[in-house]
This record gives structure tokens, sequence and C-alpha cells, in this order.
């Protein structure tokens, strides 16, 4: 079977090469006579490994030795809790800003260990727009500002980078890291499950300043400190060394391709053609503001709800994978990260005008 279109959300799609380079190593990984799966996290060659996607991931973000570069288990959803534990204390008050629905778990995860204040929520239009910055209530001695600049369910992005002064800046960017350069010497932490632009699900990567690393409580569980990660480079136990290892691939990937800012010009090509597509027809529809549409998650309604299963249905025959919209929201959504082609987007266009001219 030939390889379809893959819109998925997460688990999302991989570049063809880095794909073609894991089927090559699996049975002889480097000569080792085993595959990646089967070799000791400890031994030399993995060791080596895990260094090169340090320094590789180091030189795509511009990442200074003022961080430390984390890899590590659960999910960015586990980070909603850790975050909480590695930066704040008992009663301290942490602020959120809230523009969609994983910026809204991070906050109620956040209430169980220290006091939230919501600085800014944009429940009042849907999660469809970033409120004026001007006008966050912001704490004045909050032990860091937590936001979510790209909000896979809604499409809503951030093109700019909160001031928070000394407080330091805490971002979830699963689905938006590496897709676009990023000043990390704003950040206080930066983390993202791997499963959109960074590899396979079953890995995060976490970018921590090295002043935070100590900030922990003393009754945190070792494994979900920050410092345990940092002192034993990221292999407290065994690693998932299988999505790290494809981690490590698809950094050299991007690498080759130019790195971020050359991914950022064809991710900017890709969004603006499929959002002049919907822009440009009144039978489907886009209800992010402008200014904050993703580049990386399109979502769109058909004029005529009751089309959806047609869409859906029809789309799927042609190999156009997993348009379906979240359930919160319905309708379609079209995640076009970095392995995601030109000339995919360019297939879903053309779809969608072939759909319109025979259903609208």
């Amino acid at each position: 079977m030939s390889r379809v279109y893959n819109f998925s959300a997460g688990p999302a799609a991989l570049p063809e090469e880095v794909l073609q380079k894991i089927k090559n190593d699996i049975p002889d990984w480097n000569e080792s006579g085993m595959s990646v799966m089967e070799v000791s996290h400890r031994s030399k060659d993995f060791v080596e490994l895990a260094a090169r996607a340090e320094a590789d991931v180091r030189e795509l973000l511009g990442i200074s030795d003022q961080y430390h570069v984390l890899f590590l288990q659960g999910g960015a959803t586990l980070q909603f809790a850790m975050t909480a534990l590695n930066l704040s204390a008992p009663g301290d008050t942490v602020d959120y800003v809230i523009t969609g629905s994983w910026g809204k778990k991070a906050a109620k995860e956040a209430g169980r260990f220290c006091q939230v204040n919501v600085a800014a929520d944009a429940a009042d239009r849907n999660y469809t727009y970033i409120p004026d910055e001007s006008q966050w209530q912001k704490s004045v001695n909050a032990a860091y500002l937590h936001y979510t600049p790209n909000e896979t369910i809604g499409g809503v992005e951030y093109h700019f980078v909160p001031d928070t002064g000394d407080i330091p800046l805490v971002a979830d960017m699963s689905s938006n890291i590496l897709s676009r350069p990023v000043d990390v010497s704003r950040f206080g932490v930066i983390y993202a499950g791997a499963q959109k632009n960074v590899g396979p699900a079953g890995i995060t990567l976490l970018i921590v300043r090295n002043d935070l690393i100590d900030r922990c409580r003393p009754d945190t569980p070792t494994l979900l400190t920050y410092k345990a990660f940092a002192e034993s480079g990221s292999m407290v136990n065994t690693p998932p060394t299988f999505a790290w290892y494809v981690t490590g691939l698809i950094f050299d990937y991007l690498l080759d391709k130019g790195g971020l800012t050359a991914m950022a010009e064809v991710n900017k090509r890709k969004a603006d053609k499929l959002y002049a597509a919907i822009d440009g027809s009144d039978f489907y529809s886009n209800s992010v503001s402008k200014d904050c549409r993703s580049m990386m998650n399109v979502p769109f309604i058909l004029a005529d709800a009751d089309r959806d299963a047609k869409f859906l249905s029809e789309a799927n025959e042609a190999g156009l994978k997993n348009l379906k919209g979240h359930r919160s929201i319905g309708g379609m959504r079209a995640s076009i990260y970095n392995a995601t082609s030109e000339k995919a987007v360019d297939a879903l266009i053309g779809f969608m005008q072939d759909f319109e001219r025979l259903n609208g």
C-alpha cells in the first residue's frame, strides 16, 4: 500500500526519509548486530546517540549552556504537575493564561499543588482569540507564568512571547516546537510532547534554565524532579530508547533541511494557502481570529454540518487521513506539522475545492 497524506494531530506524520532510515536500522543498528531497541542505554553507542541528539536540538533552537536539555517520559500532560512541583512551593501563587483546552487542563492540575491565578481566559469567545496582553491580570509575585503557545484542538497560536519580567515563563510547546525559530532565552521552562514535531509518542523534550533546577519541593518523588534527570543525563531509569533514537533522527533531518528558519518558511506557505482556500469560500470557514491562527493545526467547518460525514468518508477514500475535528468542537482539522508536505496540503485544497463544486 502506498503512503497516504496524514493530517493527524498526534501521533503525527514522520518524514519518509526518517522512516526509511528506521526501516534500514531495525535489524542492525550502528553495526551492533542488534536493533536500537535491544542495546543497553548505558552502552557507549547509545550514550553517544543521546549526546548527539542533545547537541543537535541545542543547535536547532540556539540553546545556550545556561539551560539543561532533558528527555523525559509521561508526555506533556505529566508536566502539568511537574511544573508546579519543580517551580513552586506550597501556598505559592502561579499565573496561567488559558486560550484553549490544554491550557485549561494545565491550570486545573497545577491547582492541586498551589494557588492558581488565571491571568487571562479566552472562554468568553470560545477560545478563538488571545486576550490582549495589556489586559492580563498578572500576579506581582507569581512563582511562574504558564501559557500554551499553540492550542492543538482550537488552532490558536501566539505569534508573540509574553513579557513576564523576572518571573519565569513556562511554555507547553507540544504542537509547535521546531516549527520555527524560538528565542529560548525568554523562557524559564519549555516542554513538548514528542508526537507532533519531535518524534514518536513516548518521550518528552524539556528545556529548563539552570537556576530553576534546585527549586523543586523536598518531598517531590525523584522521578518527578528536573534535578534528578539533569544530574543523570535523563537516565534516572531506563529511558524510552527507541523514541529517543527516532527523535535524534528528526533533529538530524531538520538540520539537513536548513534548520528552523527554512522550516518556518515552508510551514507559513502551507498554512497561508490552506487558510486562503478556506477564506475564499462560502462553503468552509474558520472562526479563529486571523492574528492568532495556528500554522500547525487548522480547524474548519462546512456550511452544512450534515455533509461532514460525506466529506470525511470521501477524503479518506482519496488518501487524506485523520481530518476529523476534535470531538469537543467537531468539524474538520488539518494538522500540518513539519513532516506534512506541501504536496499533501495542495492535495487537501484540491479535494476541498472539488467537494465544494460537487456539493455546494
